[in-house]
């Protein structure tokens, strides 16, 4: 099974998060070289896009693989985290308010 593209990943993510999440910020997955992430829960519908060269109250830099086992549920994101598999920079209560959202992606 070949990885999401970014695309398919901002496609997916945007069918989650809805027109109001609850983020009520800005967020950013940061893959690395594949791009980034940017989900605007700010603006009212709330948007998921291309996060290059945009910034974002936090950001969760990861790898595109941890993140796949995170959405999958597989991974915690808490255990991520100490496990140095994706660090945070900015708000750490926005980062800590995503986990639950994408759960919702899994029902």
């Amino acid at each position: 099974m070949s990885a999401p593209t970014l695309p398919e990943i901002i496609t997916q993510m945007g069918a989650v998060i809805g027109t109001d999440c609850g983020l009520n910020g800005t967020l950013k997955f940061d893959f690395g070289e594949v791009g980034s992430v940017l989900i605007d829960g700010k603006s009212r519908p709330n948007t998921v896009s291309d996060g290059a060269g945009k910034t974002a109250e936090c950001t969760i830099s990861v790898s595109l693989s941890n993140f796949e086992e995170m959405v999958a549920g597989r991974l915690d994101g808490t255990s991520a985290f100490m496990q140095g598999k994706l660090r945070v920079s900015g708000d750490m209560g926005l980062a800590m308010r995503i986990g639950p959202i994408l759960e919702k992606g899994r029902r």
